[in-house]
C-alpha cells in the first residue's frame, strides 16, 4: 500500500469476525515465530517461563460464527504495505499485539532496522520493504504527571486536595503528540489505567483534570474525563493525520484475576478458555466484579466513536474466553500476571482480525 494510494477514510468491514467461538486443534496454527524472537517482553515469554500449557495456547483457534478467518500471510502483509507507517499507540497491552506483529514480520524478512521514529517507545523499519512498525508508550492518551497543593494550589486547594495527578485533557501526551503525521495506519487503545486504583487512588492520589491550562471547576470523575479526553483525541488525530490515513481504535482487552484483584491475591490458574457462561459470570457488569472495567471502558469508547472515522476493532468478546492465555505466575512473578498475554498467543489473533478488517474494507 503506497502512501499515495486511496486509504477509505470510514472503515466498514465486510464481514462480522468477533462473534464466534474457540476450537481446539491439536495441530495447532502453521508456526509463526517462537520464542527465541527478541522483541518479546521476558514476562510474556510463556514458554521460555515453563508455564505449563504455554505451547497449547496457539492450538485453540477463532472460529467465528459465518465466516473464516484466516491466518495474515507476512510476506503479503509486507507487499501490500510496502512503503508505510504503523503506529501503535498506546498501553502496554498495545505493545503486545506490536510485538506478535514484529516477531511474525521478523520470521520472514531478515533486514531490519531498530529505531524510534516519531518519538516511539520503540520501532522497526522492515528495510526490503520499507515498512516501518511503531509502538508509542501512553497510558491515558492525554499528558498527565503529579500535582501538589504545596507547589500550586489555587482553587483545588480550596476542594480539600493536598496532591494527585494532573492530567490535562486537551493535550496528548508527549510520547505520541508526532504519531499521527508520521503514521498512514494509526492503531490506538485507552482504558486499564483508567481504572486503576493502585496508580491512581481515588483518595491519596487522584486524577485532577486540567483544561486550557485551568482545572476543571467543580472537579470531574474519571469516567467523564475519560469521555473528553477520547473526544479532544479524536480530534487531535484527525487534525494531524493525512484525511486518507486508517484510524483505528481496539476495544479494550479484558484482564482475568479470580478471587482478587493483582495486589490481593487474585490470580488466573485455567488452563484452558472458559465457557460462555462462565464468560458472562467473570465480566458481567451487573456483577460490578474485579473484570467487569472491559465492557465498562467498552461503553465509554462506543459512545465517543460513534458516528467517527474510527474504525473500532473488537477483540474484546474473543479474549474474554481466554483465562488460559495470560503469563500468571511464569517465570517467578511475585504477583500473577492475568492482564497482558503470552507470546505466541492470543494477540497473533487480533493481528489475523486486523489484518481481515483492513483486507475487507
Amino acid at each position: 500500500m503506497n502512501k499515495e494510494n486511496s486509504v477509505t477514510q470510514n472503515l466498514s468491514p465486510l464481514y462480522n469476525y468477533s462473534n464466534g467461538s474457540w476450537v481446539y486443534d491439536p495441530k495447532g496454527k502453521v508456526t509463526r515465530y517462537d520464542n527465541t524472537c527478541k522483541a518479546i517482553f521476558k514476562g510474556w515469554n510463556c514458554i521460555s517461563s515453563n508455564k505449563s500449557n504455554a505451547r497449547d495456547i496457539s492450538n485453540w483457534l477463532w472460529k467465528p460464527n459465518d465466516y473464516s478467518l484466516p491466518q495474515f500471510d507476512p510476506v503479503q502483509f509486507l507487499q501490500q504495505f510496502r512503503n508505510t507507517n504503523i503506529g501503535f499507540v498506546g498501553d502496554s497491552l498495545n505493545r503486545n499485539m506490536f510485538v506478535s506483529l514484529v516477531c511474525t514480520l521478523k520470521r520472514v524478512s531478515k533486514e531490519v532496522k531498530k529505531w524510534r521514529p516519531a518519538g516511539a517507545d520503540r520501532g522497526f523499519t522492515f528495510l526490503h520493504y520499507n515498512l516501518t512498525v511503531a509502538y508509542h508508550r501512553t497510558n491515558l492518551l492525554a499528558h498527565y504527571g503529579r500535582w501538589s497543593a504545596c507547589v500550586n494550589g489555587g482553587v483545588l486547594k480550596g476542594f480539600g486536595y493536598k496532591e494527585g495527578f494532573r492530567v490535562d485533557l486537551d493535550i496528548p501526551d508527549g510520547t505520541w503528540e508526532e504519531a499521527p503525521s508520521f503514521h498512514d495506519v494509526l492503531i490506538l487503545n485507552i482504558g486499564h489505567w483508567w481504572w486503576a486504583p493502585s496508580k491512581f487512588d481515588p483518595i491519596k492520589f487522584p486524577m485532577l483534570f486540567f483544561e486550557k491550562g485551568l482545572p476543571v471547576i467543580p472537579p470531574i470523575k474519571p469516567e467523564i474525563g475519560l469521555d473528553i479526553v477520547l473526544k479532544n483525541m479524536i480530534f487531535y488525530v484527525n487534525r494531524r493525520m493525512r484525511p486518507a490515513g486508517i484510524r483505528i481504535f481496539c476495544t479494550q482487552s479484558p484482564r482475568y484475576f479470580e478471587e482478587g484483584d493483582w495486589d490481593q491475591g487474585g490470580s488466573c490458574q485455567r488452563v484452558q478458555p472458559l465457557l460462555p457462561e462462565q464468560v458472562n459470570r467473570f465480566f458481567s457488569l451487573e456483577r460490578n466484579g474485579t473484570n467487569a472495567e472491559t465492557r465498562l471502558a467498552n461503553q465509554h469508547m462506543y459512545k465517543v466513536l460513534e458516528g467517527s472515522n474510527f474504525h473500532i476493532l473488537d477483540v474484546s468478546h474473543m479474549s474474554e474466553f481466554r483465562a488460559d492465555a495470560h503469563p500468571s505466575t511464569a517465570g517467578g512473578k511475585k504477583h500473577s500476571d492475568c492482564m497482558h498475554w503470552c507470546l505466541p498467543g492470543i494477540t497473533d489473533t487480533w493481528n489475523d482480525l486486523r489484518v481481515a478488517y483492513l483486507n475487507d474494507t
